[in-house]
């Protein structure tokens, strides 16, 4: 095992963080459609440094039956018939965002994934309700467990909202670009590392005074 990945293995129980954001037509996973997914997966350096990658995304394709509130369009500003869209069926979209995730957990040796969202739930509902639906085998990810940035934000800035939060911890905010899948986990990943880089810095600070063994 190399250094990088037994940092890992040690630093988040053998799981990757991955950091994923939905767009949706609505609240709920088993009837409303899933229209924008992205990941951002969480890389550490030799000094246990978290990092996020470029985001993997992809537009998808409303599952037969599926119900699109007008309402949720209008907050998203998704146009399901734009001719440019490039949105693709359920099955080639989870193949389009694990396969990188599945790379990296054999470059870290990490066991699973486990999903990274802001009010994580909901991500990781509508995440497993399309992998039901397309009878995915061998999710990379976590079934139930996640980190949730809406309670982490909470503890580390006072802040449980995402815009908030994200300028809590120093990044900017635009807020004409929220609301894609791919913005929103970009600032997400960064308030995620964040909030682990910051934690560490003070576990260290305390060990350096302390004298205690890292």
């Amino acid at each position: 095992m190399s250094t990088i990945s037994h940092k890992y293995a040690e630093r988040f129980r053998g799981f990757l963080p991955v950091v994923v954001d939905v767009e949706t037509g609505g609240f709920s996973s088993e009837n409303d459609a899933l229209l924008e997914v992205a990941a951002v997966i969480v890389r550490m350096d030799e000094h246990g440094i978290v990092h996020p990658d470029p985001a993997v995304s992809t537009h998808v394709v409303p599952f037969p039956g599926a119900n699109i509130d007008p309402k949720s369009l209008e907050i998203t500003g998704i146009d399901i018939t734009h001719p440019f869209r490039g949105a693709v069926e359920e099955r080639e979209a989870l193949d389009v965002i694990f396969k990188p995730i599945r790379k990296a957990l054999r470059e870290f040796e990490c066991q699973r994934a486990i999903l990274v969202g802001h009010n994580a739930a909901f991500d990781l509902g509508f995440l497993n309700a399309a992998i039901r639906r397309t009878g995915y085998k061998r999710s990379p990810f976590h079934l139930f467990s996640c980190f949730d940035t809406a309670t982490l934000g909470g503890l580390a800035y006072g802040q449980t909202v995402l815009s908030r939060a994200v300028q809590a911890a120093g990044f900017e905010w635009n807020a004409s670009e929220a609301h894609s899948a791919v913005y929103d986990a970009e600032r997400t990943a960064l308030l995620f590392c964040d909030i682990v880089n910051r934690w560490k810095s003070m576990q260290d600070c305390w060990r350096e005074q302390t004298g205690a063994a890292a």
